[in-house]
């Protein structure tokens, strides 16, 4: 075996997004591109004095060109002097899995190969990112120092060692680095059973409680067997789609009412079970169904943060709760009233990460099915699935028990989530333009018609300041709040491989218990009339429908 240095020329655009660096599977394939993104890694880790002999995580969700990078990333990791790799067995880590192998392993940190809810396959995405030691995203300045290396690579360094049996759970030798093939679900599990009271599931499955859990075809179905059926019981067949495709079977794995259709119809329908839920292609988003009730995720951490203690190892109570911006303000509520702070932060899990380490807050979630806690430092499908039967379980009550009761106590915030996927980024960066334009003649107005009229209170290009280290981040997404609370948020998001997609979010609160059974849509409407005239959303983007609504 010999490192060898390879001569190369910088891609353009690899500027990591909201997540790390996500392109079609196409681009990651060219010679040399996967290589220089993994260069300016190591080229950014070394700065910091980080990499010689240290240890480092890595995996992915199994998505198609999983394992050919797995086998680039640890020969290039032997050549940066790498001590150690802890890489899973088939190349397989959840992110959920990769925080908490970090963590417990005192890692410098990890490589993820996913690009989450996106399509895979050879004609889908792929992604890579880079966790730090606490086990979360990297933050902006090391991901800003990663994207300065990719423009200006003039060579990268790698083994020319031969592939490793990633299949094969043991240790071996790539120059002077270990490889360890560990077991991809027993840390993680080990976790799970410190938090939750499985003896009190295990009774619940017992006692003939029903669930479906979908995959996905997608990483979480290994993880949901061995602690669903295997660890709590539950029968045979309970988690459906477990096994992780390279393609996610030709789906789309992102656990929402449009792509989970299957299980909504079964859930629907008159044979449901009791419980159903779904998670994502790398683990880290969650969907909550009940009998005729998809549970919005804004609703889904709202209603765990006001029963946390029902989990022992949430028992003692929360200091905090962290949401997104676009998230919907039922969080604000319960955390009123629990005495607590709630933080609104950017779109992004990195957010989140000084507040949970600085103990300033306990749970966090995004209103795109994330959800998760001080555990790890990573939004977590599979654990926001076990804290709902244990509070099944707790309670004795169905999901829609939990939810009735809980808007009763809090009211409810209709929200619903519009995506404009594959846009003109042109023509979409031209529309926020516009609307920033807009914002300061905003505030004061009254928008839309006759009764369903809203006064705007406030209208800005949300900006955040780290309460922690006081780091600022701008421009983070157009905000118009009504009087009554209401909100119309639009923001570009960033995980898409092509072209743009809009995202808007709209919120309306509801006091009264008798007007809560109100279609969604219907609850909204005034608000998406105002935001098409505020917006001009559909001429931009020459969409009459959005993609997506959720």
């Amino acid at each position: 075996m010999t490192i060898q240095t390879i001569a190369t020329t910088p891609f353009a655009g690899q500027r990591p997004g909201t997540s790390g660096l996500r392109k079609k599977v196409t681009e990651f394939q060219q010679p040399g591109y996967l290589e220089n993104f993994v260069e300016a890694i190591f080229l950014t880790l070394g700065a910091l004095g980080n990499v010689q002999g240290r240890t480092l995580v890595l995996g992915g969700d199994g998505r198609y060109f999983n394992r050919d990078a797995i086998q680039t990333i640890l020969r290039m990791a032997a050549a940066h002097g790498v001590g150690r790799v802890l890489v899973g067995r088939g190349g397989i880590l959840s992110t959920p899995a990769v925080s908490c192998v970090i963590r417990k392993r005192t890692a410098l940190g990890g490589i993820v190969l996913s690009a989450s809810h996106n399509p895979g396959g050879p004609d889908g995405d792929f992604g890579i990112k880079y966790n730090i030691d606490n086990g979360g995203p990297a933050p902006e300045k090391i991901t800003d120092a990663i994207y300065e290396h990719t423009k200006t690579l003039a060579s990268y360094r790698i083994s020319d060692a031969g592939p490793v049996d990633l299949d094969r759970i043991g240790s071996i030798r790539i120059e002077d680095m270990e490889v360890e093939v560990i077991d991809a679900v027993s840390d993680y599990a080990e976790l799970m059973a410190g938090l939750f009271d499985f003896d009190a599931i295990r009774a619940l499955f017992q006692r003939g409680f029903t669930m479906r859990f979908d995959g996905m075809h997608a990483v979480s179905g290994p993880y949901a067997k061995a602690i669903i059926e295997g660890m709590l019981g539950a029968p045979a067949g309970t988690v459906v789609n477990a096994e992780p495709l390279e393609d996610f079977g030709g789906h789309h794995p992102d656990p929402n009412p449009v792509n989970a259709a299957e299980l909504i119809a079964l859930m629907d329908g008159p044979d449901a079970p009791d419980f159903g839920a779904a998670s994502d292609g790398d683990g880290d988003r969650n969907m909550i169904v009940g009998r005729k009730l998809a549970v919005s995720p804004s609703d889904s951490l709202a209603i765990i943060a006001a029963n946390a203690t029902a989990a022992p190892g949430y028992r003692d109570g929360i200091k905090g709760i962290a949401r997104s911006m676009p998230t919907s303000q039922a969080a604000d509520r319960v955390a009123a009233a629990l005495g607590v702070s709630c933080f609104e932060t950017p779109t992004g899990w990195k957010y989140f990460g000084n507040l949970l380490d600085a103990g300033l807050a306990t749970l966090c979630g995004e209103e795109s099915y994330g959800t998760g806690s001080m555990h790890i430092r990573e939004k977590d499908g599979v654990w926001a699935v076990l804290f709902w039967l244990n509070l099944i379980a707790a309670t004795g009550k169905s999901v829609n028990e939990i939810v009735q009761e809980h808007w009763a106590r809090f009211g409810r915030n209709y929200y619903s989530r519009h995506d404009y996927e594959a846009v003109d980024a042109a023509a979409a960066n031209a529309m926020m333009d516009d609307l920033r334009g807009k914002l300061p003649s905003l505030a004061g107005q009254t928008l839309g018609e006759g009764e369903n009229n809203y006064r705007v209170q406030l209208a800005d290009d949300f900006t955040y300041t780290d309460p922690v280290d006081n780091s600022v981040s701008t421009r983070q997404g157009v905000r118009i709040v009504m009087t009554d609370g209401s909100r119309i948020v639009l923001r570009l998001s960033g995980t898409g491989t092509e072209g743009a997609t809009v995202r808007l979010y709209l919120e309306r609160y509801e006091a009264d218990p008798a007007r809560h059974d109100l279609d969604t849509q219907q609850a909204l409407a005034p608000l998406i009339a105002i935001a098409e005239q505020v917006s001009g959303l559909k001429v931009r983007t020459g969409r009459e429908q959005p993609s997506v609504i959720t």
